[in-house]
């Protein structure tokens, strides 16, 4: 517990980053027309694999055609 306690201050904007990439990615996947793959499985991406998933839909998952 102290170790959280003492390391809140950087806890909290790596938490709030994390959140804001996920509104924005799943903002950004309602937006889109098409995706590479089916718009379910980038949901799962993109809530579950937590900081890096919103990253890996941004890169791989956005089909720019």
């Amino acid at each position: 517990m102290e170790f959280i306690t003492n390391n809140l201050p950087l806890f909290i904007p790596i938490f709030l980053i994390q959140l804001a990439l996920i509104a924005f990615a799943l903002a950004d996947l309602a937006r889109r027309d098409s995706t590479r793959g089916p718009k379910w499985v980038w949901v799962l991406v993109i809530v579950f694999v937590n900081m890096i998933g919103p990253i890996i839909y941004f890169l791989l998952g956005r089909d720019e055609a």
